[in-house]
């Protein structure tokens, strides 16, 4: 379950996993008392920005393909080890 608070520059998601194998449940079991789980960053062209990470060697988590996100927007996640422990998320404006 997913819902937004909106503010003029910066949009707040608050996540409830639905399943035992959530992503969101995995990290709740890890973080009982819960926190930031990730941060999504809006960017113009979400292929480009794959491409200039990975130049960087930034990985790309999943297939590596822009699915589908919360907004019906293309989004990607990269990987946390090569950006010290935080999930950052990518958003296709």
């Amino acid at each position: 379950k997913v819902i937004f608070i909106t503010f003029s520059n910066i949009k707040i998601e608050l996540i409830e996993p639905l399943g035992k194998n959530s992503p969101i449940k995995k990290f709740l079991n890890k973080n009982p008392k819960g926190g930031i789980h990730h941060i999504c960053l809006e960017v113009k062209d979400i292929e480009v920005a794959c491409d200039k990470l990975k130049l960087h060697g930034i990985r790309i988590l999943g297939n590596e393909k822009p699915k589908k996100g919360a907004h019906d927007k293309p989004v990607i996640f990269l990987h946390p080890k090569d950006l010290y422990g935080t999930l950052i998320e990518l958003e296709q404006e």
